[in-house]
């Protein structure tokens, strides 16, 4: 029994091992992958302050009226 056990506790420190050591790589490899995709990626395009024009205000005036009367039902 007592060789059973020891069989049993052997087997289980060599899995969690193997676990843990897949999870470390998993996540090495994810960091390099994200450091590689930052680095040789485009830069996002630059946006500047939108100002709220007429289009915009027509826009939000539909949404405020279709709301108002989805509520009223």
């Amino acid at each position: 029994m007592n060789e059973l056990m020891s069989y049993g506790v052997e087997l289980m420190l060599v899995g969690m091992g193997i676990v843990f050591l897949f999870l470390t790589l998993l996540v090495v490899v994810i960091n390099l992958m994200s450091k590689a995709i930052l680095r040789f990626s485009p830069p996002p395009p630059q946006t500047g302050n939108v100002q709220s024009t007429a289009g915009n205000q027509r826009v939000i005036a539909a949404i405020s009226a279709a709301v108002h009367q989805y509520r009223k039902k």
